[in-house]
């Protein structure tokens, strides 16, 4: 039925604690794309709860965190993903051939309050404006 040259593009974001940056970007996907692409998020150590500063700093923008949970990063995760990005995991993030990493150099929101964390939620914004460029996915708002 479907052709796999068709099918939506998968990325995973992936930071230490899934309590922050990984959240942010994985949100603003889903916001901007819709069902266009399949969205995972993950930590390498992932905290108990989402950063409260990441939240209420989404929460300014319309996307409310406040349900989400980190998750662990799983090699499962990373095979089922066409595009890793990093977000200062280093070398606990897992790499498979055929892979597209991204890294990007991001500011850790953890232990920063909400004014600290505005600027690192409106860069992963950009960023995630232009990957869906890259991919070819037309952004929804």
């Amino acid at each position: 039925m479907s052709n796999p040259a068709s099918r939506r593009p998968s990325v995973l974001f992936v930071c230490v604690h899934n309590a922050g940056r990984s959240q942010m970007a994985a949100a603003f996907l889903t916001h901007i794309a819709g069902e266009a692409v399949e969205v995972r998020s993950a930590g390498s150590a992932p905290a108990d709860t989402v950063n409260p500063a990441v939240v209420e700093a989404m929460r300014e923008t319309g996307i409310d965190l406040s349900a989400k949970t980190p998750k662990i990063l799983t090699t499962e995760a990373v095979q089922a993903s066409d595009v890793v990005i990093t977000m200062g995991c280093g070398d606990t993030c897992p790499v498979f051939p055929g892979k597209r990493y991204l890294d990007w150099k991001l500011d850790d929101p953890a232990g920063q309050g909400v004014d600290a964390v505005r600027p690192i939620r409106d860069e992963i914004e950009s960023r995630v404006r232009g990957l869906l460029g890259e991919l070819g996915v037309e952004a929804r708002g």
